[in-house]
């Protein structure tokens, strides 16, 4: 029988309607033991799926306790995140979101970092600039080294870990760019190239099945092959692939292109209607609103035999529950999920599947330290 009780979190993401005190008691209500608080730049560029749930500028040690104390009586855990291009666009912009990604490891350490196991969430981004030469992965892979030796080197001073979410980012530019794949840590041999590159263990991941099946790979098998100690969260999302005529026109290997209108429609092809409308498939949370191609038994009982315990967090990115704005859909969307998962991950009890392994926020005390910049780090 498996003792393992993996508690489940919100994204905030899903919730930027609602300031902070409005989402801790979204996530109450839904059954949530956690939250990753999503804490995007106020000024970022970045329009999809951002939020920011913590007020990161001037944040000391009094926010810092002030913040424990508050999930702590509410009986939740927390993690932090913004997830920006953070090697490639516009220059100015990414120095921006590197230094951003800076403030949020610090506040992670002001917070308990791994202690907690508070984590900072980001994306790796992709330099299509270098992309476009020959050797352009590897010319990006030696970016990533450029730029996260650093910021990985102090994490580690702090006692954080920094985690990379493997979403390609396949609508994060113009339809009429061919490629579709803009964040590197994307598919597991970047990952695991990553580590190699940088052996610390202050980095790992945040893994979502979802972009895995659109790619027609298998997660369990993801699982199996990679580096289960780097795994420290999952992103409940889940995916139904259309089968519809845009894949018989375009396949299922490469994207859907943007041609010209008026050619497009005396030929009878279909092209994309937006950015993201590419590979054929629509985003869903697992148990609202219909069947989907994840077999989330096979899944978890995979982590569950590598032994995985961390948080299985629900990412609300549904056409039918998120993307309604209308906000009693997603809060349907995250207690339906919940319902969903509490069997695969909890114990049966006299409260039926319940999460009883929550452990407080230790309140640990940390010396204040000063925000820092890229260009004050040595690489």
């Amino acid at each position: 029988m498996n003792t393992i009780q993996n508690p489940i979190w919100l994204m905030s993401s899903a919730y930027d309607q609602l300031d902070q005190e409005q989402l801790i008691t979204a996530a109450k209500a839904a059954g949530a033991q956690g939250i990753d608080l999503c804490v995007f730049r106020t000024d970022g560029t970045r329009e999809d799926h951002t939020a920011t749930h913590l007020s990161y500028e001037n944040f000391g040690t009094e926010e810092a306790k002030r913040t424990l104390d508050k999930f702590n009586a509410h009986g939740l855990r927390l993690s932090l995140g913004a997830f920006e291009n953070m090697i490639g666009g516009d220059e100015a912009e990414r120095i921006k979101n590197q230094n951003h990604l800076l403030k949020l490891i610090r506040i992670a350490y002001l917070l308990g970092g791994d202690d907690n196991d508070i984590k900072v969430g980001t994306f790796v981004g992709y330099n299509h600039d270098l992309g476009n030469q020959i050797d352009g992965f590897q010319r990006n892979l030696d970016e990533y080294y450029r730029v996260f030796a650093p910021i990985v080197d102090y994490a580690e001073s702090l006692g954080v870990t920094i985690v990379y979410e493997n979403c390609p980012m396949e609508g994060w530019r113009s339809s009429r760019y061919t490629s579709t794949f803009n964040n590197l840590p994307g598919v597991l041999a970047a990952r695991k190239l990553m580590y190699a590159m940088i052996p610390s263990a202050s980095h790992g991941e945040i893994y979502d099945p979802s972009h895995d099946i659109w790619q027609n790979t298998d997660p369990v098998e993801v699982i199996k092959a990679m580096d289960i100690s780097r795994l420290k969260r999952v992103h409940v999302k889940t995916t139904r692939m259309r089968n519809d005529t845009a894949r018989t026109q375009w396949g299922g290997m490469y994207p859907m292109q943007q041609v010209d209108e008026a050619l497009a429609e005396r030929a009878g092809v279909r092209t994309p209607t937006n950015d993201w409308d590419r590979h054929h498939y629509q985003a869903m949370l697992p148990g609202f609103g219909g069947t989907d191609h994840m077999d989330w038994n096979n899944f978890v009982e995979e982590l569950h035999r590598c032994h995985f315990s961390g948080p299985f967090e629900i990412e609300n990115e549904a056409g039918n529950s998120k993307d309604t704005q209308n906000l009693q859909a997603i809060h349907q969307g995250a207690e339906s999920c919940v319902r969903f998962l509490a069997p695969l991950l909890w114990p049966l009890g006299d409260k039926g599947y319940h999460f009883s392994a929550q452990e407080p926020l230790k309140t640990i005390q940390v010396k204040d330290i000063p925000v820092v910049r890229m260009d004050q780090l040595s690489s």
